[in-house]
């Protein structure tokens, strides 16, 4: 069975991982998602990626992050652009994820970036996902 939209499964994946406290999950690897995790590593979403192979398969190993309660850093994690109805937003238009509290992941042609960096350099691209 062929997946239809491999970034909202790793988001669910992510969002999965959170509610039941889980330290560590794998998703299949692409380029995408490990620019994804990337900026989420870069922002303080989570603690640490890595990558591994069992030879046949590559996964992205992801680390998540939790305060000193328990509670997980991530609230929410939210795909925007979907494969039925893409959003692209130019730099001024791109609009904030809770008033400035969260991020949202912009692919732009200078690569993956959250919306600060993408006003900060003029760039505007598709919004992947909103994080908060």
């Amino acid at each position: 069975m062929t997946m239809t939209d491999p970034i909202a499964d790793m988001l669910t994946r992510i969002r999965n991982a959170l509610r039941a406290s889980h330290e560590v999950l794998d998703v299949p690897a692409s380029r995408v998602k490990l620019n994804m995790v990337k900026v989420l590593k870069s922002e303080g979403y989570i603690k640490n990626f890595k990558m591994v192979s069992d030879g046949r398969h590559r996964q992205i190993r992801i680390f998540l992050r939790y305060d000193k309660d328990g509670s997980p850093v991530i609230d929410g994690i939210k795909r925007v652009s979907k494969p039925s109805c893409r959003v692209y937003k130019g730099h001024e238009e791109i609009p904030p994820v809770l008033n400035g509290l969260g991020i949202n992941i912009v692919s732009t042609s200078k690569g993956m970036m959250t919306d600060r960096e993408a006003m900060k350099q003029g760039l505007g691209g598709e919004i992947l996902c909103a994080v908060w």
